[in-house]
């Protein structure tokens, strides 16, 4: 098992990333939150979970070694899988996942894309004793997180709509929940450490209209 990488971060796409450690390029998937803090061709360190199948095996990589843990709990619940597991993390943090299924808060668990009320139900029934209570930390980058926020001026909208259309939302209505969650916030672009917030605002703005 693969608990963690350290090197050089040599790839960084819209969901995935490839670490360079001693020469060997490591494919690790993870979230935006994650992803917006790494720098091509800087040194960077990410917690890691292997999920082998009798066709593949595959790395998803996390901030902290938290966000790890509660990806590879929430998938021993039935019918969640790690690309599941992923889109969770994507939306809400570790500690607002916690606070979910302690609160019974369906509505915070139907915004995930895949989960529906039953689905949310069945979360909170699993998952009960298992998540631990929240620590309390703020959002973002935690406190101990292996990776560093990105500071750049760059316009990061677009990486937002495809994130999105990743989770499996249309283009046009992912591109005007951006674009609603930019004019709420009376800014015109979408900065690198602000990737994760707009992400996760832009699926409030989505989950609204699902109803």
């Amino acid at each position: 098992m693969i608990a963690s990488l350290t090197g050089t971060v040599a790839h960084v796409g819209l969901d995935r990333a490839v670490v360079d450690v001693g020469g060997v390029g490591y494919l690790v998937h993870a979230t935006p939150t994650t992803l917006a803090g790494l720098r091509v061709g800087e040194s960077a360190g990410v917690a890691t979970s292997m999920v082998v199948r009798e066709d593949s095996m595959t790395l998803y990589g996390f901030g902290d070694p938290d966000e790890r843990d509660v990806f590879e709990i929430v998938q021993t619940v039935s019918g969640v899988g790690p690309r599941l597991a992923l889109a969770m993390l994507a939306v809400h943090t570790p500690d607002a996942l916690r606070r979910a299924v302690a609160g019974e808060d369906l509505a915070a668990l139907t915004r995930v894309p895949g989960i529906g009320r039953k689905g949310a139900q069945r979360l909170v029934l699993e998952l009960a004793d298992r998540l631990g209570p929240p620590s309390g930390a703020a959002t973002g980058s935690a406190n101990g997180s292996l990776v560093e926020p990105v500071e750049t001026d760059a316009d990061h909208s677009e990486r937002v709509v495809e994130a999105l259309a990743g989770l499996g939302w249309p283009a046009k209505q992912a591109e005007d929940a951006v674009a609603k969650v930019l004019a709420e916030a009376g800014v015109d672009a979408v900065a690198a450490d602000d990737v994760a917030s707009t992400l996760r605002s832009a699926l409030r703005v989505l989950g609204g209209h699902r109803g």
